[in-house]
This record gives C-alpha cells, sequence and structure tokens, in this order.
C-alpha cells in the first residue's frame, strides 16, 4: 500500500543513520559470514515452495501498529497475542515491510517464542526490505538513484533475520511499489531492485542463506509489466529472470476512483435486489484483480520466462470518507470488503494462488491527521480487535475463544446485525450500457 508523504517522513526519524550500524552488518557480505547451519539446510522443513498457493497455508499482509505513529511500536507480547489470532484463522504466512523498525525484528522473537511454547505452532515471513530512491520523501526525489546507504542497511538487516530465523523467514522481498511511477516520492529503477535481488541470489549460491529462501520484490501490476509499455526495459526482463516468483499487487477498489470502467451496476441488472447488484459488482471487482494478475502473466510469457506469480497484496477499505467513500465512487464500506474477501480467497485457493490479502488489523498511523481515511480501515480485525464482517463466520466457529486483543474478547462488529451492515453499503453507481469486461 502507498502511504502519505507527511506520514513517511514522521517516520524518518527512525531510520538507522549511523556509519557504526552499517559496519557492525557489512560483514554479512563479506567473505567472513558464517555459513548457514548445515542442520538446517538439510531438512525437509518446509520451504516458500511448499506453502506458497498451497490453500492449507493462508497469507496476509500483517502491520502490529497500535499508534497514531510508528514511534510506539508494537510489544512482543501484542505480537504474540496477534499470531494467536491469525494462527486460529488458518493464516499461516505473514508479510512485512521493512527491516529498520523494531516491529520486524519483535515479530520473529514472538513467533519463534511461540514455536517454543507450543511446537507445533506454524508461521511463516515473508520478510520485507523497503527501498527508496536518493532524496526520497523530500520536495526532489532523485529516481534515477538510489539511497545506497540506507536500502543496503535494509538488507543486510533482512539477510540477518533470514540467517538467525531459517525456519520462520522464507520469503525476502526487496522493495514494496518501489518501482510503480506513481509512488512519487520515493520510487526507483529496476536495476536497484535487480542489484539487491541478484546479491540475495548469490548469497544464497554461496551458502550464506538458505539455499530454499525465496526472493522477490513485491510490487503494482504495472511495474511487472502488466501495464503500459513505459516499464517493458531490459532491466524488468533480468529481475524476472532473477526472482524466484513474482509478487503481484492489484487494488480495484482503488481504481473505483482511478478507472472506473467496470465499476457500477450496468444494462441487465435493473431488476436485481439491491444485495444481487453489490454482489454483481464485486464480482466484477474479483474479475478486474484477475485480470490485471493475468496481465503479468501474458507479459512474462511474451518474454519466453516461466516463474511462479502470486498476489503480493490486494484488499477492500470498509470505510473511507474521501474518493472510495460514499461521497465517492461508493466502494468502501463493510459489506463489500466482505465480499471482495471472500471472492478473493476462493479464487486464489482454487487456483493455487497465494494472497497476501491486505490487511490483518487497522492501522491509524498511516492516516493519523484523519482519521476516516481509507488506508486506516483495511484491517479485517478493528484496532480493538473486533472481527468486521469479512470474518463473522469464524466468530460463529468459534475460533477466537479464549483469544483477545489487549484485553478485548473478539466479537462482530455492530453487533453481528448483518441489517446495520447492509444499511451501510451504498448501491454501487448506475452505469450506462453493458459492463466493460477485462
Amino acid at each position: 500500500m502507498f502511504i502519505s508523504k507527511s506520514q513517511s517522513l514522521n517516520n524518518m526519524k527512525t531510520r538507522w543513520q549511523t556509519a557504526g550500524i552499517l559496519l557492525a552488518l557489512a560483514f554479512l557480505f563479506s567473505g567472513h559470514a558464517r555459513p548457514v547451519n548445515q542442520t538446517y539446510l538439510n531438512s525437509k522443513a518446509l520451504t516458500a515452495k511448499d506453502i506458497l498457493g498451497n490453500p492449507r497455508y493462508l497469507a496476509i499482509s500483517y502491520g502490529g501498529y497500535r499508534g497514531i505513529s510508528r514511534e510506539f511500536q508494537p510489544t512482543v507480547e501484542q505480537l504474540k497475542e496477534d499470531m494467536k489470532l491469525l494462527a486460529a484463522m488458518n493464516i499461516r504466512i505473514l508479510r512485512t515491510y521493512n527491516t529498520k523498525l523494531a516491529e520486524a525484528s519483535n515479530l520473529l522473537k514472538a513467533i519463534h517464542a511461540l514455536k517454543q511454547e507450543d511446537p507445533k505452532f506454524e508461521m511463516y515471513v515473508m520478510l520485507g526490505a523497503w527501498i527508496d530512491c536518493r532524496k526520497a520523501w523530500t520536495n526532489h526525489p532523485d529516481h534515477d538513484h538510489e539511497d545506497e546507504e540506507a536500502n543496503t542497511a535494509e538488507i543486510q538487516r533482512a539477510v540477518e533475520m533470514a540467517r538467525q530465523y531459517p525456519d520462520i523467514v522464507k520469503i525476502i522481498a526487496v522493495g514494496n511499489e518501489a518501482m510503480v511511477h506513481w509512488a512519487g516520492s520515493y520510487f526507483v529503477q529496476p536495476w536497484v531492485i535487480l542489484k539487491y535481488v541478484n546479491e540475495l541470489q548469490a548469497l544464497k549460491k554461496a551458502g550464506k542463506l538458505p539455499k530454499d529462501l525465496w526472493i522477490t520484490s513485491s510490487d503494482n501490476f504495472a511495474s511487472w509489466g502488466g501495464g503500459g509499455a513505459e516499464y517493458h526495459i531490459d532491466d524488468l526482463t533480468r529481475l524476472f529472470k532473477a526472482v524466484d516468483y513474482v509478487s503481484v499487487h492489484t487494488y480495484p477498489m482503488h481504481d473505483t476512483h482511478y478507472n472506473p470502467a467496470f465499476w457500477g451496476n450496468f444494462e441487465g441488472e435493473e431488476k436485481l435486489s439491491d444485495t444481487q447488484k453489490i454482489a454483481a459488482a464485486m464480482t466484477r471487482a474479483r474479475d478486474y484483480a484477475m485480470g490485471q494478475y493475468k496481465s503479468v502473466a501474458r507479459y512474462m510469457k511474451s518474454l519466453g520466462i516461466k516463474k511462479p506469480i502470486h498476489i503480493g497484496e490486494t484488499g477492500w477499505a470498509s470505510a473511507c470518507n474521501g474518493h472510495y467513500g460514499a461521497e465517492g465512487s461508493k466502494a468502501t464500506d463493510e459489506y463489500k470488503e466482505g465480499l471482495y474477501y471472500q471472492l478473493m480467497r476462493e479464487w486464489t485457493n482454487r487456483e493455487k494462488i497465494a494472497c497476501f490479502y491486505f490487511e490483518a488489523f487497522d492501522e491509524i498511523w498511516k492516516d493519523a491527521a484523519n482519521p476516516g481515511g481509507s488506508e486506516n480501515h483495511f484491517g479485517l480485525f478493528t484496532l480493538e480487535g473486533k472481527a468486521k464482517y469479512a470474518i463473522w463466520d469464524q466468530v460463529d466457529k468459534g475460533v477466537f475463544k479464549g483469544l483477545s486483543r489487549d484485553g478485548h474478547p473478539i466479537v462482530k462488529t455492530h453487533d453481528g446485525n448483518k441489517n446495520t451492515i447492509l444499511q451501510q453499503s451504498p448501491l454501487p453507481p448506475v452505469k450506462q450500457g453493458k459492463a466493460v469486461k477485462n
């Protein structure tokens, strides 16, 4: 997901800046780095190949932040609490976004502790390393050069975490929406991502990272060649060849405003009930996501390359006071979020595509100045741990019995009243003509 310039500037304070830290981590790329534990390398532990796309190992994007700023890092105990909730839902793979903040290392500590407490506990991590261009988040970002100091530190920390927790870290993702041009505050050219992917692959080859650790970059479908020809460059082709799999983002919700040809109710749907009209619109939203996924697959095939493709992010906000809300495209509410979640899980499970659904819990730091902003409302759980409509069935099954978040037992939003949910779900806009197909 994209975040605003002001949010990121507030978080720049937490960036590792000292040369001492870089020197301390630099040994990882040196010839003196110790080899990965051979017992692990020779074991039959589950790998990324085993779990990605396996419906028994559902994936989700995770941030455990409770506060209005990432200065307030979640504790290991809070993270353990969240892990128990997600594991109860059959979530087994988490995606994180950076290594510079304590959340990532604390999350690994939390999972490790849970595994020590219960050897049957399973949770794996797609560890994100944030990548910025030079002068990112300023008024003059330099997209032709990278912030090498910060990026190198991100990768080095990811390497150390993968080496320390090889039973948990199964994937390293270099960058998050780091190549897509609309990420104007920080995007880089593909050669930057390629450089770090190649370095990580070289460490695997040298035995300094687990050989089954998968390396990717998680980016918008357009960045992976599924959009305009401006992305179709040689370095992207080299990146396709270098990664172990392709991690694609698709967000139909955003395009209900920016590219709304698919969104609404069209000719022939006038006599449908209100819930049928919403279902028809949400099914087209799912199909729109499928179309973007397939566009990447077609482009990769045109290059003569064959790699697995999984969904690194997709999601639907449950509220918005802007472009996507009742005064805008009428896309965001809890009922539509629930339908999208169900439709995406059904499709991806059927096709054995991993879907790192965005996201597990609401996070209010993303748009702290605007509590009603959509970025704060993508979670399947509210900040307090109430289960939104998308997972009411999980509450009915009793999977959260005895579990809580920050002392709050898990209950349904709106006291479980579906009529309240439906009353807050405006009909999609009426469109002329027949629906546009992807």
